[in-house]
C-alpha cells in the first residue's frame, strides 16, 4: 500500500476515533484540537514520516487555501450590523484599537528576539499572529455563565479580525524584494488585491445573495442545493481574485459579508430572522476541513520545529500569546467600565489559529529569505496556543462565570451584564465538536 494510502487511512481514523469521543471529551481539557495537531505529530516526518511538506506541498497548500477561504467566507457572511451596535463596543474596540496595537508589537519585540530577519520580515511575524481563532478555545465562548457581552465580544473579534489583517500582511510582503507581490510594487498590490478584490467581493456576494433569495422565493431550489450553492459562491469569489492577480481570501471575505447582508435585506415576508440555516452546510464543512489543517499543521510545521527549538522563539511565543495580545486588549478597553477580570479574560482568550497557518505557508510560497525561522515561530506560537487555550477554556470559563455570577448579585451597573442579541457562533472546530443541545 502506497504512503499516500496509509495517510489517508491514518486521517479518517483520526477523524472517525475523535467523533466517537467528541461529547466525552467536549467538557475536558483535551479539545479537539489537541487531539488533531498531536495526531498531526504523530503523522509527520518528526516520527512516522506519512505526511511531509517536501512532497507533498501542493495539495496541503492546496487544502489549506480553501479552507481558509470557506471559514473567511462564513464567518463573515454571519456578521450582523446590530453585533457592532448592541454591545459592539467590545470588537469594535478590539478590531479598532487593539488589532493594529497586536501587529505592532508583535513587531517590536520581534526585533531583539528574532535576529537575522528583516525590518519587513518581522513586521510579517506581527501580522500573521495578530489573527485570532476563537474555535480553540471554544468552551471560553459558549459556556453559558460567561456574559453574553464578552461571549458575543469574542466571536465577533475572531471571525472579523483574519480578514481584517490580511490587507497589513500583503502590504508587508509587497515591501520584500523577490517576492511576487513586490514585482508589482505596492501601489499595484492595493489596487489589486484591496480595491479590486474588495469590488469582486461585493459584486459576486450580493448578487449571489440576492438571486439565491429571488430563486428560495419562486420555490426553485431545494435546501439541499441551497447549501451548495453558497459554496460556489465563496469559490466564484476567491477564484476570480486570483485570475486577477488580486487577494482571493479578501474577496471571499467581503462576498460573505455581501451575500449575508443580501440574504437577510431580501428575505420573503413568511421568513423569520436567524431561522434559515442555509450556511450549515458551508460552516460545518469549512469546520471539518479546519480540524484536518490542524492535523496537517502538526504533520508539516509544527512537528519539525519542535527539533529546532531555541530560548529566542519560545520566548518570543509566549510573548506573543500574552503581552502583544493583553496589553493592547487593556489598552483597547480602557474607559470601557469593564471590569479588570473582564479584561483580563478577554486578553487572555485571543488563540491563534488556522489564518496564522496559511498566512504563514503563503510566505513559505513566495520563498521569503527568513521563511525558515518565521516558519518556527509561528509554529511554535500556534502550538503553544493550541496547548494551553485548549487547557485552560474550560477551567476559566467557569472560575470566570463564578465572579460573573456573584459579582451582578451585589452589583447593579455592571457593565459585563449589558443584555445583547447574539448570532450563532463562528469558526467551528468540526460539525461533531459542539456541546449537545
Amino acid at each position: 500500500m502506497s504512503s499516500e494510502a496509509w495517510t489517508g487511512v491514518a486521517v479518517a481514523g483520526v477523524t472517525a476515533a475523535y467523533a466517537l469521543g467528541s461529547r466525552r471529551l467536549s467538557s475536558t481539557p483535551l479539545s479537539s484540537a489537541i487531539v488533531f495537531v498531536g495526531c498531526g505529530i504523530l503523522l509527520g516526518p518528526a516520527l512516522l514520516d506519512l505526511v511531509d511538506l517536501e512532497h507533498d506541498a501542493a495539495p496541503i497548500i492546496l487544502l489549506l487555501e480553501i479552507t481558509l477561504a470557506l471559514v473567511l467566507f462564513t464567518d463573515a457572511m454571519t456578521v450582523r450590523r446590530r453585533d457592532l451596535q448592541t454591545g459592539g463596543f467590545v470588537p469594535g474596540r478590539l478590531l479598532s484599537i487593539g488589532l493594529p496595537l497586536s501587529i505592532g508589537a508583535g513587531w517590536l519585540l520581534a526585533w531583539p528576539l528574532l535576529p537575522g530577519l528583516t525590518m519587513w520580515e518581522l513586521a510579517l511575524v506581527g501580522a500573521i499572529l495578530a489573527p485570532t481563532d476563537a474555535a480553540l478555545g471554544k468552551t471560553a465562548i459558549s459556556n453559558p455563565r460567561v456574559p453574553a457581552l464578552v461571549r458575543q465580544g469574542l466571536n465577533v473579534e475572531s471571525g472579523l479580525n483574519d480578514g481584517m489583517t490580511l490587507p497589513f500582511f500583503l502590504l508587508f510582503l509587497a515591501a520584500i524584494p523577490g517576492t511576487h507581490y513586490a514585482e508589482e510594487g505596492v501601489a499595484g498590490v492595493f489596487w489589486r488585491a484591496l480595491v479590486l478584490s474588495t469590488a469582486l467581493g461585493l459584486l459576486i456576494g450580493g448578487f449571489g445573495g440576492r438571486l439565491l433569495q429571488w430563486a428560495r422565493a419562486r420555490g426553485w431550489a431545494t435546501r439541499e442545493w441551497r447549501q451548495v450553492y453558497l459554496l460556489a459562491v465563496a469559490g466564484a469569489s476567491y477564484e476570480l481574485a486570483v485570475l486577477t492577480d488580486g487577494s482571493g481570501f479578501i474577496a471571499a471575505w467581503v462576498a460573505g459579508f455581501a451575500c449575508g447582508f443580501a440574504m437577510r435585506r431580501f428575505r420573503t415576508g413568511s421568513e423569520v430572522e436567524g431561522s434559515d440555516r442555509t450556511a450549515d452546510f458551508a460552516e460545518n464543512l469549512g469546520g471539518l476541513l479546519a480540524s484536518l489543517s490542524l492535523l496537517v499543521f502538526g504533520a508539516v510545521l509544527l512537528g519539525p520545529a519542535l527539533e529546532h527549538l531555541s530560548w529566542r522563539i519560545v520566548l518570543y511565543a509566549v510573548l506573543s500569546l500574552t503581552v502583544v495580545r493583553m496589553v493592547p486588549v487593556a489598552l483597547s478597553l480602557a474607559g470601557s467600565r469593564l471590569r479588570p477580570p473582564t479584561v483580563a479574560y478577554i486578553g487572555w482568550f485571543g488563540p491563534r489559529g488556522l489564518a496564522s497557518v496559511v498566512l504563514a505557508l503563503l510566505v513559505v510560497e513566495e520563498h521569503v529569505p527568513g521563511v525558515e525561522l518565521l516558519g518556527r515561530v509561528v509554529a511554535i506560537t500556534v502550538g503553544l496556543s493550541v496547548l494551553l487555550h485548549g487547557v485552560s477554556a474550560v477551567f476559566l470559563a467557569e472560575r470566570y462565570g463564578r465572579w460573573h455570577e456573584k459579582t451582578a448579585a451585589t452589583t447593579s451597573d455592571l457593565r459585563e451584564g449589558t443584555p445583547v442579541l447574539e448570532t450563532p457562533g463562528r469558526r467551528r472546530l468540526g460539525p461533531l465538536d459542539q456541546p449537545e443541545t
